[in-house]
C-alpha cells in the first residue's frame, strides 16, 4: 500500500528538498534512481519522475541521460539571478583571480543590518570584508555580515585563503533571498581599495539570503567603474 505521505509528486518533491536541505544528499551527490525512490516512497515511478523534473527545472538537480541525477553543485533558482562564485566569474572571463581579506571578526552590526536580518540589535554577527582581484587589479569589494546562529561553522573559518562568498555557497544552505542593484559614489576608503577616483560611480549588488525564516548572510558587493553584469533568462 502506498504511504499517504507520498501519493502525489508535490509530497515527493518536498521530501527530496528536505534531504537536499539537510545535506543527506550533498551538492554533487548522485541520488537514487527513480525505480528505487518509487519503491522507497511507495508511489508510481511517474510520480517520482514528475517531482525530479520539477526540481531539475528549478536548478536544484542535474539530470543527465545514462549518468543519473545529481544534486546541483551550486543550486540556483532559474527564475532568479545565480549567486556566482566570484572566483569562477573572474576565471570565466579569462583573467587571473586573486583574493585579499581586509578584516574579519564578530561585531555588533548597524541597526540597518540587524533590522534587515531580523536579528537582535545587540547580537554580534560575523563581519567579513575582502577584496577580489582580477589580473592583480581590484575587481570587487565584499562587505558581508554572517549570522553565526544559523551558520556556526563560519566561526572556525578565518577566510584568509577562501572568500566568504565561496565558502558559504559550499557550506550554508539557503531557501530564498533578495537582491537589489544600484549605483553609488565611491567614498574615500572605497575609492582607495578599488583604485578609482573618489566619487566614481560604483555598481552595487546588495543581497540577503535566508534559510526559511532565519537570515543567513547579508552582503554588499561594490564593483569599480566599467563593470558589467551578464546573466541569462
Amino acid at each position: 500500500m502506498n504511504s499517504p505521505s507520498f501519493r502525489n509528486w508535490q509530497s515527493v518533491q518536498d521530501e527530496v528538498l528536505r534531504r537536499i536541505h539537510a545535506r543527506e544528499w550533498k551538492p554533487g551527490d548522485l541520488i537514487p534512481n527513480e525505480v528505487d525512490l518509487a519503491l522507497e516512497f511507495g508511489c508510481a515511478r511517474s510520480t517520482v519522475n514528475r517531482a525530479l523534473r520539477s526540481l531539475a527545472e528549478s536548478g536544484l538537480l542535474d539530470r543527465r541521460r545514462k549518468a543519473g541525477t545529481r544534486v546541483t553543485a551550486q543550486p540556483v533558482a532559474k527564475a532568479t539571478l545565480d549567486i556566482a562564485v566570484i572566483r569562477h566569474e573572474v576565471e570565466e572571463r579569462g583573467r587571473k583571480y586573486g583574493y585579499q581579506r581586509i578584516d574579519c571578526g564578530l561585531k555588533i552590526p548597524p541597526l540597518a543590518i540587524s533590522g534587515a536580518m531580523q536579528t537582535d540589535a545587540d547580537n554580534p554577527l560575523l563581519h567579513v570584508r575582502a577584496l577580489h582581484l582580477a589580473d592583480d587589479a581590484p575587481y570587487a569589494l565584499e562587505d558581508r555580515w554572517i549570522n553565526t546562529g544559523v551558520v556556526p561553522d563560519a566561526l572556525d573559518e578565518a577566510f584568509q585563503t577562501v572568500s566568504a562568498n565561496e565558502w558559504l555557497l559550499k557550506h550554508a544552505p539557503y531557501t530564498h533571498g533578495d537582491i537589489a542593484f544600484s549605483a553609488t559614489a565611491a567614498l574615500a576608503e572605497e575609492a582607495s581599495i578599488l583604485s578609482c577616483p573618489k566619487q566614481s560611480a560604483l555598481f552595487v549588488i546588495d543581497r540577503l539570503t535566508w534559510d526559511n525564516t532565519q537570515a543567513v548572510t547579508k552582503v554588499r558587493l561594490l564593483f569599480g567603474p566599467g563593470h558589467h553584469l551578464r546573466t541569462r533568462l
